[in-house]
């Protein structure tokens, strides 16, 4: 079974599905940042000395970081529905809004410049290098937009100015180096799956050239016997069996005035015929040189005959123009299935109405009720 790759990734097709569950998944829990952020500050300002005012704390600590990154989240939301290929970016964005606004609250904690690190490590879910840098140039966006506000610039020394973007890009080449090796290993994987691909299918190939026969595309004799083998015990379980041979009549002669390649195109020809007029719970097979078999279950003795019936006169009312014009016929046998009898008693009961066909004249359907002793 073949596993489908898109064209402008290295990623599957089922595994971008995928990426779009974690997609929502991480969506979820962006909510669940900005509540959590939004209960710790009210939980700091009821218990904790807080150097602002109700109304101050309310509107620039929980109300408008609140918003903001409900906005982003929505955004993104609404991107991943209707433009799902810009999906990865609009996660960025979103993880950008969430990171720096929390940074611009609590820049005051040291440890809460890691933040900024969180979209760029999310967006190496995406396996795209392109979207690592995109959200890198994000986190520099949101860095500088800070640096805007006299009181966080104020808070900054010299060495943090410059660290924090050495910082940032620090991160980005880290998730880059996850990224190129993460492509590498589903690279791998995909020239790992096609081997194993091609090596199912070369195995189907010579398991199917195994059971059949290259000419004619029916069963061969090796695979009709284990068929038949099978046959018989379902039979003797209470199944309906009836079993025919089907013989050209003359064939040497074709063969011998026309040449071995006219008489395989009868061979194909005869058989194509056998294989459209047989059920699909039927079993036909090339039993050897211009002799066929088939197996037929599920259906009545009167049902059996008419089917092989019309399969001999089909044949025998088929011009050929290998032949200039002649017409080519076919001999049938056909008993069913009987408890009384062995395996080989019924195949050999068979073959004799066949060339009991064969003695009375050729082209015609001989059974076991045509005959006395059989």
């Amino acid at each position: 079974m073949k596993i489908p790759f898109t064209q402008r990734s290295h990623i599957p097709t089922d595994y971008e599905f995928k990426h779009s569950k974690w997609m929502k998944k991480i969506l979820r829990a962006y909510w669940l940042v900005i509540s959590l952020h939004a209960l710790v500050q009210i939980a700091c300002y009821v218990f904790l000395v807080y150097d602002r005012t109700p109304a101050d704390f309310i509107v620039n600590v929980v109300i408008w970081p609140t918003a903001a990154g409900s906005a982003g989240i929505l955004f993104a939301s609404w991107i991943d529905r209707r433009f799902s290929s810009y999906s990865s970016y609009a996660m960025s964005a979103a993880s950008t809004i969430i990171a720096w606004t929390i940074i611009h609250v609590n820049y005051d904690i040291r440890i809460i410049m890691a933040a900024c690190l969180l979209p760029i490590f999310s967006s190496v879910l995406f396996f795209n290098k392109k979207g690592v840098w995109v959200s890198f140039a994000m986190q520099m966006i949101g860095y500088f937009l800070l640096l805007g506000v006299p009181s966080y610039r104020q808070f900054l020394s010299s060495f943090d100015i410059v660290s924090i973007p050495v910082f940032l890009l620090a991160g980005t080449y880290v998730s880059q180096v996850i990224v190129t090796s993460s492509i590498e290993v589903l690279d791998d994987l995909k020239d790992s799956m096609l081997a194993k691909q091609d090596l199912i299918v070369r195995n189907a190939i010579m398991t199917k050239q195994s059971k059949t026969d290259g000419l004619t595309n029916l069963y061969n004799q090796s695979s009709f016997k284990d068929y038949y083998d099978k046959a018989y015990e379902y039979a003797n379980n209470g199944m309906s069996l009836h079993l025919a041979l089907i013989d050209i009549d003359d064939f040497k002669a074709i063969n011998d005035t026309y040449g071995h390649r006219v008489g395989d195109v009868i061979l194909e020809k005869v058989s194509l015929i056998i294989q459209k007029n047989i059920t699909s719970s039927d079993i036909a097979a090339r039993y050897g040189g211009e002799e066929f078999a088939i197996l037929m279950f599920e259906q009545s003795f009167e049902q059996a005959y008419a089917m092989v019936e019309q399969i001999r006169q089909k044949i025998a009312h088929m011009g050929h123009l290998e032949l200039d014009g002649a017409f080519v016929t076919v001999s049938v046998g056909l008993k069913s299935y009987s408890p009384h009898l062995s395996k080989d008693k019924l195949f050999e009961e068979v073959d004799a109405c066949l060339y009991a066909a064969k003695r009375t004249g050729k082209n015609k359907t001989v059974t076991a009720l045509d005959l006395p002793n059989v």
